[in-house]
């Protein structure tokens, strides 16, 4: 196990080219706790991949109070992991944040219910308590929420929203019928405390048309038109997408990675192992480079909100292939 520290940076001397050889110093937000969704970050961390690309990169995990968002707009970070409703979102109220790589080519994002709650489908979340992330995970929900023609201020024709930690508590307590999870993470917690796949009713957000894009690579606009950062950029990506189809071919040594980076050691290797085999899932089928077609669909969900929608307009400028054109070819 080596030494942890509260970020983690890969200075990686043994392979530079040459003495005097200068590197590049990157500072990557991740969008939670030290953990397999963020695999491909370590694996090239550990690997060497940023070294052999002449960079110095710094990891910071994120955590419940933390917003990558702001991070990036307070200029604590170069780049950051995020979902794209909440890049939209912040795009839209003035953050000029850009898309610069997609690694993860599908969703996670699920609701879980209590077949005993009473719900077996998506009519049956009328009159019933449902637990939701925030911090810019409430979108794709409120979205959902909102094609279904379902209001969110409670009452008997709506939903009761309660503000969910980042745990299945509500769900294993009763307060809650239906909570949120990642098919990688929590609904594995609530199959832990013990109840079973046939205790429960599970939504996929994917299943239901309203599926947005999670775990991209976001810089700012302001930043990317310096061609020194866009370069840095190229080789962070290239160096990021190499670690994750490494990840993605080696589940068992990446969890091992992982938990050597995590100094909080509330992780278990049964449950990393497991993440990242379902991760594998997400990102299997992307390159890195933003497929059109799922930022399209992405944004039409994100529109789809009636007379509140998640953004009030098609984004311009949102994403970028020139990062990924150079790291790719």
């Amino acid at each position: 196990m080596k030494s942890l520290k509260k970020t983690i940076t890969a200075t990686a001397f043994s392979l530079l080219p040459a003495v005097g050889f200068a590197t590049d110093d990157v500072t990557l937000q991740l969008k939670w706790v030290t953990q397999a969704q963020f695999a491909g970050y370590y694996v090239a961390l550990e690997n060497g991949y940023y070294g052999e690309e002449g960079l110095n990169v710094t990891i910071m995990p994120g955590g419940p109070d933390i917003a990558p968002t702001q991070v990036l707009a307070g200029g604590g970070a170069d780049v950051t992991v995020e979902w794209m409703p909440a890049a939209l979102a912040a795009r839209e109220k003035g953050l000029p944040m850009v898309n610069i790589a997609q690694p993860f080519k599908s969703s996670g994002m699920m609701l879980t219910c209590r077949k005993d709650s009473g719900v077996a489908t998506t009519a049956d979340f009328r009159g019933k308590t449902l637990g939701v992330w925030f911090f810019g995970n409430e979108f794709p929900f409120l979205s959902w929420m909102s094609r279904l023609g379902i209001p969110t201020e409670g009452g008997a024709d709506g939903v009761e929203v309660l503000k969910q930690g980042f745990n299945v508590d509500p769900l294993l307590n009763g307060q809650a019928a239906c909570v949120s999870t990642m098919t990688y993470n929590e609904y594995w917690q609530v199959i832990d405390a013990g109840l079973t796949p046939d205790d429960l009713v599970t939504f996929r957000y994917e299943d239901q048309g309203v599926a947005t894009l999670e775990d991209g690579l976001y810089a700012l606009e302001d930043n990317l038109a310096d061609p020194a950062f866009a370069d840095k950029m190229v080789r962070f990506v290239r160096a990021s997408m190499k670690g994750w189809k490494w990840a993605e071919e080696n589940p068992v040594a990446a969890a091992g990675i992982v938990l050597n980076y995590d100094e909080t050691g509330a992780q278990t290797e049964a449950h990393q192992i497991r993440m990242m085999g379902e991760i594998a899932k997400l990102t299997a089928g992307s390159n890195g480079a933003l497929d059109p077609a799922d930022y399209k669909r992405t944004v039409a969900s994100l529109l789809a909100g009636g007379s509140d929608p998640v953004i009030t307009k098609t984004p311009e400028g949102a994403w970028t292939h020139v990062i990924t054109d150079a790291a790719l070819k």
